[in-house]
């Protein structure tokens, strides 16, 4: 996607130009999930001119209701106008940075703490950290009143063409949308499972790779409705199939050039790559709690499931954790496995940053590449590889977070503190819970 660096005048051209009546200002709470103010059109110039305000006391993880009021300071980057709009003209989208009352960013704002840690990379002496997302997501029918069902739309399998894959039109339907929005779309296929499917976009800078993530989801769910279809991109919606992931694919550049790609090495990576490749194996463990933020998250996690389970990496084989793609040059990357689609794109790659640039000053070598199936190693085998298991549940990788320094300080006190109170509670109400399988399983046996 062309990123515009659009002036106020451009905005209130175009916005006349398209006959723009509503704006859509988006931002994102400490758990990932979109938020917007709308307003008409009538409220731009005070928009413009950083005026506009909300209240921040009702939104996951921002503030108490004696400190609520808020600013809205939009991106003028992210200004797009949506595909759709109503009998009442086109509606605009625009993410808005979040400050408090005093005019100072609000550290409790995601995209203001990713944008904290990219200001730490560039001192480092890197201009872009350039993501490129892989997100999943299932198809469920909903019934014609609009209630959700838990049948499949499809019986497909990975690359189906219709008409067993009859969410064909519907993925179809979201790729011209999205191209109108400018995604470069790249591909467009169904997944292994049963009613998964994936659409994969063009890489951009960090900052608006999680942006387009956001977007993404969005449009994912607004197109599927149209279609009498409910879109989720929970990681493990049914048990015995492939969950959702989303794989992300990050390079670092400098002075214009890939600085994880040298021709020199027999592997044709950089110190630069390896090392920061060492961070992210080093903090792999803590960081799970941020890139697989639910409960759900962890039964993806499984071996048996294509979800790498095994702290390590390979160029050659996709059962560790960490995967180096064949390609070169500038197209030189790491490729993280473990991230699932529920995870706040903010802060995930808030940490995955943070734990490579650890790498990078702290000079972390990894381990020798895994180049065998790992799922096939015994435990004795893993041990004697130093062969990590990232952590089982949604708890064990809370603690883990808790004890990194590293990673607590890529999130900020705030984000930290809310984000653990949070999660502790989530699953704490988890534990409460008896499943329908502990009834099957125990109710007559004991």
């Amino acid at each position: 996607m062309v990123i515009h660096n659009y002036t106020k005048e451009d905005v209130r051209r175009i916005a006349e130009a398209e006959n723009v009546q509503f704006l859509r200002l988006m931002f994102t709470d400490l758990y990932g999930i979109v938020k917007n103010v709308e307003v008409p059109i009538s409220q731009l110039d005070k928009l413009l001119d950083n005026k506009l305000m909300f209240d921040g006391s009702s939104i996951d993880g921002y503030t108490r209701i004696e400190e609520s009021d808020m600013y809205l300071y939009p991106d003028l980057s992210t200004w797009m106008i949506f595909p759709w709009g109503s009998e009442h003209g086109k509606i605009a989208r625009i993410i808005c940075k979040v400050y408090q009352s005093d005019r100072t960013p609000f550290m409790g704002d995601p995209r203001n703490n990713l944008i904290r840690i990219l200001q730490e990379m560039e001192a480092l002496g890197f201009s872009n950290f350039n993501i490129g997302p892989e997100p999943e997501f299932f198809l469920f029918k909903m019934q014609d009143d609009g209630t959700i069902t838990h049948r499949l739309n499809d019986h497909g399998s990975y690359f189906d063409l219709a008409p067993v894959d009859l969410g064909e039109n519907c993925r179809r339907e979201i790729v011209l949308e999205l191209e109108k929005m400018g995604f470069d779309v790249e591909a467009s296929h169904h997944e292994v499972a049963p009613g998964q499917h994936e659409i994969d976009f063009k890489y951009a800078d960090a900052l608006h790779a999680c942006d387009n993530i956001q977007t993404f989801k969005l449009v994912v769910k607004t197109v599927a409705r149209k279609f009498g279809l409910h879109a989720t991109f929970m990681p493990k919606p049914l048990a015995n199939v492939n969950g959702s992931g989303m794989h992300i694919n990050m390079s670092l550049f400098k002075d214009g050039k890939n600085a994880f790609y040298d021709e020199k090495d027999p592997d044709e990576l950089s110190e630069t790559a390896r090392y920061f490749l060492g961070g992210l194996l080093k903090h792999a463990l803590s960081f799970t709690a941020v890139t697989n933020p639910i409960v759900n998250s962890y039964k993806r996690l499984v071996p048996g499931f294509e979800a790498p389970v095994y702290v390590a990496w390979s160029d050659r084989n996709r059962s560790p954790l960490v995967r180096v793609p064949v390609a070169r040059k500038n197209s030189t990357r790491l490729e993280l496995r473990s991230v699932d689609p529920s995870a706040n794109p903010y802060l995930a790659i808030a940490v995955i940053l943070s734990a490579g640039l650890d790498g990078l000053k702290n000079k972390i070598t990894p381990a020798e590449a895994v180049d065998r199936n790992i799922y096939e190693m015994t435990n004795q085998e893993l041990k004697d590889n130093g062969i990590d298991i990232l952590p089982t549940t949604l708890n064990s990788a809370l603690c883990k977070l808790q004890k990194d320094d590293v990673i607590k300080k890529a999130l900020g006190n705030h984000l930290f503190n809310n984000f653990v109170e949070g999660k502790k509670l989530e699953w704490n109400d988890y534990r409460k819970q008896v499943s329908e399988w502990e009834r099957q399983k125990y109710f007559e046996m004991y």
